[in-house]
């Protein structure tokens, strides 16, 4: 059975996306924890992001790399908190999540309820300073 993120990779379930190359996937998560919060997903689906190969996961990393320094000028925050915990949806995915303190990566706070304006708005801003 194909996870949300395979529905959304094949077009069945939109997203706010903000990049994408052959092999990977960037969007906005759809329950942020700050505004910004992107997802980075390997189009392959594979639940343990450490069963990628090698070469695939450093690819994705170099990936999350490129979107984290367009989140960083189109998010004003301190840093880019990155964090991988892949319980939630079983495909391998990186938060990349901007940030002004610490508490901002705490899986367990209520999460922001943006509109789908404020959504358009943040994709576009980050989008904008993405270069692939």
């Amino acid at each position: 059975m194909a996870t949300i993120f395979s529905r959304i990779i094949a077009g069945e379930i939109p997203c706010h996306k903000i990049a994408e190359d052959e092999r990977f996937i960037a969007f906005l998560d759809v329950n942020p924890l700050v505004k910004g919060h992107t997802l980075v997903v390997p189009k392959r689906e594979i639940d343990y992001i450490f069963d990628l190969p090698d070469a695939e996961l450093a690819a994705m990393n170099v990936f999350a790399k490129q979107v984290a320094q367009g989140l960083r000028q189109a998010i004003p925050c301190k840093r880019i908190g990155v964090a991988v915990i892949g319980l939630e949806v079983p495909h391998a995915h990186i938060h990349l999540i901007p940030l002004q303190a610490e508490s901002d990566m705490i899986f367990s706070k209520p999460r922001l309820k943006l509109t789908n304006e404020e959504f358009v708005e943040i994709a576009a801003s980050i989008r904008s300073h993405v270069t692939l």
